[in-house]
């Protein structure tokens, strides 16, 4: 697995600063754009001898579930090249082409993968997103965001701790679809008051499972 450098891993470092980085690391785009901005410098260190153990930080074995109706196919299969990019993991669930499915079954296959632990997070795509976000969404355990632009990337993970990323292929362009995959994996939840009403959303869950 090779190592992966995040938007994360740079929260700590000073503005013109540096940060070492091992021959090979994945820099994921949102990690670039904010060494950018912040002018920190990433310096490729000398390989380490043969044997020896590399430091880094990587996704290790956060598996990300990815599925798609014949409307999300193209741009499941471009997602899933950024994701073994960035080192992660793939789970495919399909579907394999563009011939016409039902979107309620392959979010129901991304959404339990995460609900038996399988997988860490998932991407569900379809033409809106909007359908494969409300099916989704009645697997217990997951929390189902359609995401369309960085913002709502980032508010449904720090708010909502979403575990699932719902997008709409006829609705962005792809290019956008990557910042916001990036932006979602990459962003860390809150918490503190945002916990507590997470812990809302799963009463409600609750108390509509009981039998």
């Amino acid at each position: 697995m090779r190592p992966v450098l995040t938007n994360a891993d740079l929260e700590g470092v000073a503005a013109g600063g540096e940060v070492t980085i091992t021959p090979g690391t994945l820099v994921t785009p949102l990690a670039r754009e904010e060494a950018e901005r912040r002018r920190i410098t990433l310096r490729v260190a000398e390989p380490a001898p043969e044997g020896s153990q590399s430091g880094g930080t990587h996704a290790g074995r956060r598996v990300v579930a990815i599925g798609a109706d014949h409307g999300g196919y193209e741009l499941k299969e471009q997602l899933k090249g950024h994701l073994r990019d960035w080192g992660y993991p793939v789970l495919d669930l399909g579907t394999e082409s563009t011939a016409a499915v039902d979107y309620p079954d392959f979010a129901e296959a991304v959404a339990n993968a995460i609900a038996r632990g399988e997988a860490w997070r998932g991407v569900v795509i379809d033409s809106a997103g909007i359908g494969s976000s409300i099916a989704a969404n009645k697997v217990p355990g997951v929390r189902a965001a359609l995401c369309y632009d960085r913002a709502t990337a980032r508010n449904s993970r720090e708010h909502n701790d979403a575990n699932l990323l719902s997008l709409g292929a006829r609705m962005i362009p792809a290019e956008a679809a990557r910042e916001i995959l990036a932006i979602w994996l990459e962003m860390p939840f809150a918490g503190g008051r945002h916990q507590r009403r997470v812990d809302k959303i799963r009463a409600i869950e609750v108390r509509h499972t009981k039998t």
